[in-house]
């Protein structure tokens, strides 16, 4: 991780990101993001989910597919602007609630049986970081699940890469104590692990 301690970007970071640009990372245009959503729906190895959490809805294109797999979905951002987008692609989906939320300052209540972290975990400092995974972990029951997809190229923005991200998950499961990793794979510009509490 990095030896400076960069600090989380704040919320204001995005407000500004979404006025410059509805839509600003093509999520719901772009190719790339088509496949790697995919990718990502194909990684979970359970039909459905009855109660699971996205951490960073962002616009929404993801969680309206992942809705399709469970029961309940919590999906929360740091952006007003973001989540209103997301609201309207979710408004068909009533088991889709969204809520504005700073993880790791904020945490829902209650156990999850999948988390996913996908496109966050390096906007996170390293101690902020380690204080999301132990509310994440503390909110997965045994054998519920936990998965990150990341961007791996370097931002100079961002406090971290996703290779960071996922290696700090990789160190816990290499425990053997309170993570088991399933199974994981890197494609050309991101990478996906999935975990299971143990």
């Amino acid at each position: 991780m990095n030896t400076n301690q960069p600090n989380t970007l704040a919320p204001g970071y995005f407000d500004d990101v979404y006025r410059a640009n509805e839509d600003p990372w093509a999520f719901a245009s772009s190719p790339y993001e088509r496949a790697k959503y995919a990718d990502t729906l194909a990684a979970l190895d359970q039909p459905r989910y009855e109660r699971a959490f996205e951490i960073g809805s962002s616009i929404g294109v993801l969680t309206a597919q992942l809705a399709q797999r469970c029961g309940q979905l919590l999906s929360v951002d740091v952006s007003e602007a973001a989540l209103a987008q997301a609201r309207q692609r979710c408004a068909n989906l009533p088991q889709v609630e969204l809520r504005k939320m700073q993880v790791p300052g904020e945490f829902p209540a209650g156990q999850f049986d999948l988390i996913l972290l996908s496109e966050v975990g390096y906007y996170w400092s390293p101690a902020d970081l380690a204080r999301a995974a132990d509310l994440m972990l503390g909110a997965l029951p045994t054998g519920a699940q936990l998965l990150l997809v990341h961007w791996t190229p370097i931002v100079p923005d961002y406090p971290q890469t996703g290779d960071e991200v996922h290696e700090f998950f990789l160190q816990k499961a290499g425990t053997g104590r309170v993570l088991s990793h399933l199974h994981g794979h890197r494609a050309d510009k991101y990478r996906l692990d999935l975990f299971s509490k143990q």
